[in-house]
Protein backbone atom coordinates (compact mmCIF):
# COMPACT_ATOMS: atom_id res chain seq x y z
CA UNK A 1 0.00 0.00 0.00
CA UNK A 2 1.41 3.37 -0.96
CA UNK A 3 0.10 6.86 -1.66
CA UNK A 4 1.70 7.15 -5.09
CA UNK A 5 -0.31 4.17 -6.35
CA UNK A 6 -3.52 5.58 -4.85
CA UNK A 7 -2.99 8.99 -6.49
CA UNK A 8 -2.24 7.32 -9.82
CA UNK A 9 -5.63 5.64 -9.44
CA UNK A 10 -7.46 8.93 -8.80
CA UNK A 11 -5.36 11.09 -11.13
CA UNK A 12 -4.42 13.61 -8.42
CA UNK A 13 -1.13 15.38 -9.18
CA UNK A 14 -1.27 18.33 -6.80
CA UNK A 15 0.61 19.20 -3.65
CA UNK A 16 1.07 16.70 -0.84
CA UNK A 17 2.85 19.13 1.46
CA UNK A 18 -0.04 21.29 2.66
CA UNK A 19 -2.72 20.06 5.04
CA UNK A 20 -5.13 22.83 4.07
CA UNK A 21 -8.75 22.91 2.90
CA UNK A 22 -7.88 23.58 -0.73
CA UNK A 23 -5.66 20.50 -0.94
CA UNK A 24 -8.21 18.38 0.91
CA UNK A 25 -10.94 19.45 -1.52
CA UNK A 26 -8.79 18.66 -4.55
CA UNK A 27 -7.86 15.19 -3.26
CA UNK A 28 -11.48 14.52 -2.37
CA UNK A 29 -12.86 15.56 -5.76
CA UNK A 30 -10.36 13.39 -7.60
CA UNK A 31 -11.49 10.44 -5.48
CA UNK A 32 -15.23 10.78 -6.10
CA UNK A 33 -14.69 11.25 -9.87
CA UNK A 34 -12.44 8.21 -10.18
CA UNK A 35 -13.81 5.75 -7.62
CA UNK A 36 -17.45 4.67 -8.01
CA UNK A 37 -19.87 4.17 -5.16
CA UNK A 38 -20.99 0.62 -5.88
CA UNK A 39 -22.21 -2.63 -4.35
CA UNK A 40 -21.63 -4.89 -7.35
CA UNK A 41 -19.70 -7.46 -5.32
CA UNK A 42 -22.94 -8.53 -3.65
CA UNK A 43 -24.48 -9.29 -7.05
CA UNK A 44 -21.57 -11.16 -8.57
CA UNK A 45 -20.82 -13.58 -5.75
CA UNK A 46 -18.04 -11.71 -3.95
CA UNK A 47 -17.88 -10.95 -0.24
CA UNK A 48 -17.26 -7.37 0.90
CA UNK A 49 -14.77 -7.22 3.77
CA UNK A 50 -13.44 -4.29 5.78
CA UNK A 51 -9.75 -5.18 6.01
CA UNK A 52 -7.90 -2.10 4.78
CA UNK A 53 -5.49 -4.02 2.55
CA UNK A 54 -8.42 -5.78 0.88
CA UNK A 55 -10.16 -2.44 0.35
CA UNK A 56 -6.95 -0.95 -1.05
CA UNK A 57 -6.43 -3.84 -3.47
CA UNK A 58 -10.04 -3.71 -4.63
CA UNK A 59 -10.20 0.04 -5.25
CA UNK A 60 -6.63 0.90 -6.20
CA UNK A 61 -5.31 -2.21 -7.94
CA UNK A 62 -8.49 -3.80 -9.31
CA UNK A 63 -9.93 -0.35 -10.17
CA UNK A 64 -13.24 -1.07 -8.52
CA UNK A 65 -15.37 1.12 -6.28
CA UNK A 66 -17.07 0.40 -2.99
CA UNK A 67 -19.64 1.57 -0.49
CA UNK A 68 -19.09 4.00 2.39
CA UNK A 69 -17.13 1.59 4.61
CA UNK A 70 -14.67 1.03 1.79
CA UNK A 71 -14.45 4.47 0.13
CA UNK A 72 -14.29 6.46 3.35
CA UNK A 73 -11.97 4.02 5.09
CA UNK A 74 -9.52 4.38 2.20
CA UNK A 75 -9.90 8.16 2.19
CA UNK A 76 -9.32 8.21 5.94
CA UNK A 77 -6.11 6.21 5.51
CA UNK A 78 -4.87 8.60 2.79
CA UNK A 79 -5.58 11.68 4.91
CA UNK A 80 -3.88 10.16 7.97
CA UNK A 81 -0.81 9.37 5.87
CA UNK A 82 -0.71 12.98 4.68
CA UNK A 83 -0.85 14.31 8.23
CA UNK A 84 -4.47 15.48 8.42
CA UNK A 85 -6.23 15.43 11.79
CA UNK A 86 -8.94 12.96 10.80
CA UNK A 87 -11.28 10.47 12.49
CA UNK A 88 -14.26 8.28 11.65
CA UNK A 89 -17.88 8.96 12.61
CA UNK A 90 -21.00 6.82 12.23
CA UNK A 91 -24.35 7.91 10.77
CA UNK A 92 -27.93 6.68 10.57
CA UNK A 93 -29.31 7.02 7.05
CA UNK A 94 -32.76 8.49 6.41
CA UNK A 95 -35.25 6.16 4.72
CA UNK A 96 -37.75 8.25 2.72
CA UNK A 97 -40.16 5.35 2.28
CA UNK A 98 -40.46 4.90 6.04
CA UNK A 99 -40.02 8.63 6.72
CA UNK A 100 -37.57 7.73 9.49
CA UNK A 101 -33.87 7.36 10.19
CA UNK A 102 -32.45 3.85 10.30
CA UNK A 103 -32.11 2.23 13.71
CA UNK A 104 -28.74 0.72 12.73
CA UNK A 105 -25.60 2.85 12.28
CA UNK A 106 -24.67 1.83 8.74
CA UNK A 107 -22.85 4.85 7.32
CA UNK A 108 -19.17 5.58 7.94
CA UNK A 109 -17.88 9.10 7.31
CA UNK A 110 -14.74 11.12 8.00
CA UNK A 111 -14.26 14.20 10.16
CA UNK A 112 -11.23 16.39 9.44
CA UNK A 113 -10.03 19.30 11.57
CA UNK A 114 -8.06 22.08 9.85
CA UNK A 115 -6.89 25.17 11.78
CA UNK A 116 -9.41 24.48 14.52
CA UNK A 117 -12.38 24.10 12.13
CA UNK A 118 -14.11 20.73 11.73
CA UNK A 119 -15.23 19.44 8.32
CA UNK A 120 -17.16 16.38 7.19
CA UNK A 121 -15.63 14.50 4.27
CA UNK A 122 -17.93 11.83 2.84
CA UNK A 123 -16.89 10.07 -0.35
CA UNK A 124 -19.27 7.17 0.12
CA UNK A 125 -22.87 8.18 -0.46
CA UNK A 126 -23.15 8.37 -4.23
CA UNK A 127 -25.90 9.57 -6.57
CA UNK A 128 -27.24 13.11 -6.02
CA UNK A 129 -26.52 13.10 -2.27
CA UNK A 130 -22.77 12.88 -2.80
CA UNK A 131 -21.16 16.08 -1.54
CA UNK A 132 -18.51 17.53 -3.83
CA UNK A 133 -16.63 19.53 -1.21
CA UNK A 134 -15.80 19.00 2.46
CA UNK A 135 -18.60 20.52 4.52
CA UNK A 136 -17.87 22.78 7.45
CA UNK A 137 -19.41 21.32 10.60
CA UNK A 138 -21.57 24.28 11.53
CA UNK A 139 -25.28 24.26 12.32
CA UNK A 140 -27.89 26.07 10.24
CA UNK A 141 -25.59 27.35 7.49
CA UNK A 142 -26.51 26.77 3.83
CA UNK A 143 -23.50 25.33 1.99
CA UNK A 144 -24.18 25.56 -1.78
CA UNK A 145 -22.33 23.06 -3.97
CA UNK A 146 -22.77 21.88 -7.55
CA UNK A 147 -25.17 19.05 -6.54
CA UNK A 148 -27.40 21.49 -4.59
CA UNK A 149 -27.55 23.19 -1.21
CA UNK A 150 -26.41 21.10 1.76
CA UNK A 151 -27.05 22.02 5.37
CA UNK A 152 -26.18 20.68 8.81
CA UNK A 153 -28.40 21.31 11.80
CA UNK A 154 -27.53 20.31 15.36
CA UNK A 155 -29.95 19.45 18.14
CA UNK A 156 -29.02 17.92 21.50
CA UNK A 157 -25.56 16.91 20.22
CA UNK A 158 -27.05 15.09 17.20
CA UNK A 159 -26.20 16.44 13.77
CA UNK A 160 -28.53 16.21 10.78
CA UNK A 161 -27.61 16.53 7.10
CA UNK A 162 -30.19 17.59 4.52
CA UNK A 163 -30.02 18.62 0.88
CA UNK A 164 -32.10 21.01 -1.21
CA UNK A 165 -32.13 20.10 -4.91
CA UNK A 166 -33.05 21.98 -8.07
CA UNK A 167 -35.99 21.25 -10.33
CA UNK A 168 -35.52 18.32 -12.70
CA UNK A 169 -36.07 18.03 -16.43
CA UNK A 170 -36.63 14.45 -17.64
CA UNK A 171 -36.68 14.23 -21.47
CA UNK A 172 -37.84 10.60 -21.42
CA UNK A 173 -41.30 10.98 -19.94
CA UNK A 174 -41.59 7.21 -19.49
CA UNK A 175 -39.45 7.81 -16.40
CA UNK A 176 -41.23 10.91 -15.09
CA UNK A 177 -42.81 8.91 -12.25
CA UNK A 178 -39.88 6.54 -11.72
CA UNK A 179 -39.16 5.53 -8.14
CA UNK A 180 -35.54 6.36 -8.97
CA UNK A 181 -36.46 10.06 -8.98
CA UNK A 182 -36.43 12.06 -5.77
CA UNK A 183 -39.86 13.65 -5.40
CA UNK A 184 -39.10 16.10 -2.58
CA UNK A 185 -37.04 19.23 -3.18
CA UNK A 186 -35.64 19.13 0.37
CA UNK A 187 -34.50 15.74 1.57
CA UNK A 188 -33.06 14.49 4.86
CA UNK A 189 -29.90 12.43 4.27
CA UNK A 190 -28.54 11.14 7.60
CA UNK A 191 -27.94 11.94 11.26
CA UNK A 192 -24.80 11.39 13.36
CA UNK A 193 -23.05 12.24 16.59
CA UNK A 194 -19.43 13.32 17.04
CA UNK A 195 -18.49 10.17 18.97
CA UNK A 196 -15.34 8.79 17.32
CA UNK A 197 -15.80 5.40 15.67
CA UNK A 198 -13.51 2.69 14.37
CA UNK A 199 -13.92 0.28 11.49
CA UNK A 200 -14.60 -2.42 14.11
CA UNK A 201 -17.88 -0.64 14.90
CA UNK A 202 -19.12 -1.58 11.41
CA UNK A 203 -18.36 -5.33 11.28
CA UNK A 204 -21.94 -6.41 11.93
CA UNK A 205 -23.37 -3.81 9.57
CA UNK A 206 -21.05 -4.88 6.76
CA UNK A 207 -22.38 -8.43 6.98
CA UNK A 208 -26.00 -7.37 7.49
CA UNK A 209 -26.12 -5.00 4.52
CA UNK A 210 -24.88 -7.62 2.06
CA UNK A 211 -26.97 -10.55 3.35
CA UNK A 212 -30.27 -9.28 4.79
CA UNK A 213 -33.33 -9.42 2.52
CA UNK A 214 -34.32 -6.10 4.13
CA UNK A 215 -31.15 -4.35 2.97
CA UNK A 216 -31.31 -1.85 0.12
CA UNK A 217 -28.05 -3.30 -1.15
CA UNK A 218 -29.43 -6.81 -1.66
CA UNK A 219 -32.48 -5.38 -3.45
CA UNK A 220 -30.54 -3.33 -6.00
CA UNK A 221 -27.28 -3.53 -7.91
CA UNK A 222 -25.86 -0.01 -7.76
CA UNK A 223 -22.94 1.72 -9.44
CA UNK A 224 -22.64 5.51 -9.41
CA UNK A 225 -19.84 7.90 -10.29
CA UNK A 226 -19.54 11.66 -10.04
CA UNK A 227 -18.52 13.52 -13.21
CA UNK A 228 -17.27 17.06 -13.75
CA UNK A 229 -20.85 18.20 -14.42
CA UNK A 230 -23.08 15.77 -12.56
CA UNK A 231 -23.16 12.01 -12.00
CA UNK A 232 -23.91 8.69 -13.64
CA UNK A 233 -25.79 5.81 -12.07
CA UNK A 234 -26.49 2.25 -13.13
CA UNK A 235 -29.20 0.79 -10.91
CA UNK A 236 -30.29 -2.63 -12.10
CA UNK A 237 -30.66 -2.17 -15.86
CA UNK A 238 -31.42 1.57 -15.68
CA UNK A 239 -28.60 3.92 -16.68
CA UNK A 240 -29.04 7.52 -15.54
CA UNK A 241 -26.93 10.54 -16.49
CA UNK A 242 -27.59 13.73 -14.54
CA UNK A 243 -26.22 17.14 -15.51
CA UNK A 244 -26.40 19.67 -12.69
CA UNK A 245 -27.77 23.14 -13.40
CA UNK A 246 -27.87 22.67 -17.18
CA UNK A 247 -30.38 25.55 -17.13
CA UNK A 248 -30.95 28.03 -14.32
CA UNK A 249 -32.19 26.09 -11.28
CA UNK A 250 -32.76 23.00 -13.44
CA UNK A 251 -30.98 19.63 -13.58
CA UNK A 252 -31.14 17.42 -16.66
CA UNK A 253 -31.88 13.75 -15.84
CA UNK A 254 -31.58 11.29 -18.72
CA UNK A 255 -32.71 7.67 -18.41
CA UNK A 256 -32.14 4.63 -20.63
CA UNK A 257 -32.95 0.97 -20.00
CA UNK A 258 -30.18 -1.45 -20.94
CA UNK A 259 -30.42 -5.00 -22.20
CA UNK A 260 -28.52 -7.71 -20.28
CA UNK A 261 -25.74 -7.79 -22.84
CA UNK A 262 -25.26 -4.00 -22.60
CA UNK A 263 -24.65 -3.87 -18.85
CA UNK A 264 -21.04 -5.06 -18.94
CA UNK A 265 -20.19 -2.59 -21.72
CA UNK A 266 -21.79 0.29 -19.79
CA UNK A 267 -19.80 -0.56 -16.66
CA UNK A 268 -16.58 -0.42 -18.67
CA UNK A 269 -17.34 2.69 -20.73
CA UNK A 270 -19.20 4.78 -18.14
CA UNK A 271 -17.57 3.68 -14.87
CA UNK A 272 -14.23 2.14 -15.94
CA UNK A 273 -15.17 -1.08 -14.15
CA UNK A 274 -14.35 -4.58 -15.36
CA UNK A 275 -15.74 -7.30 -13.12
CA UNK A 276 -14.00 -10.59 -12.41
CA UNK A 277 -17.31 -12.43 -12.08
CA UNK A 278 -20.66 -12.27 -13.87
CA UNK A 279 -22.99 -9.57 -12.56
CA UNK A 280 -26.64 -10.45 -11.98
CA UNK A 281 -28.43 -7.06 -12.11
CA UNK A 282 -31.36 -6.49 -9.78
CA UNK A 283 -33.71 -3.57 -9.18
CA UNK A 284 -36.63 -4.29 -6.85
CA UNK A 285 -38.95 -1.30 -7.16
CA UNK A 286 -39.67 1.19 -4.43
CA UNK A 287 -36.39 1.27 -2.54
CA UNK A 288 -34.06 3.86 -4.04
CA UNK A 289 -34.08 7.46 -5.20
CA UNK A 290 -31.57 9.71 -6.92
Amino acid sequence: MNLEEYFARTGYKGSLEKQDLETLTDIFQHHIRAVPFENLSIHCGEKITLELEHVYNKIVRRKRGGWCMENNQLLGWVLKCLGYDSSFLGAYVFNPHQNAYATIMTHLLVKVVIDGKAYIVDGGFGVSYQMWQPMELVSGKDQPQAPGVFRFTEKNAIWYLEKLRRKQYIPNQNFSNSDLLEKKECRKVYMFSLEPRTVEDFRFQCTYLQTSPDSLFTKKSICTLQTTGGFRALIGWTLTETTYNYKENMDLVEFVTLEDEEVEKALKEKFNITLDRKLVPINIKGFYTI
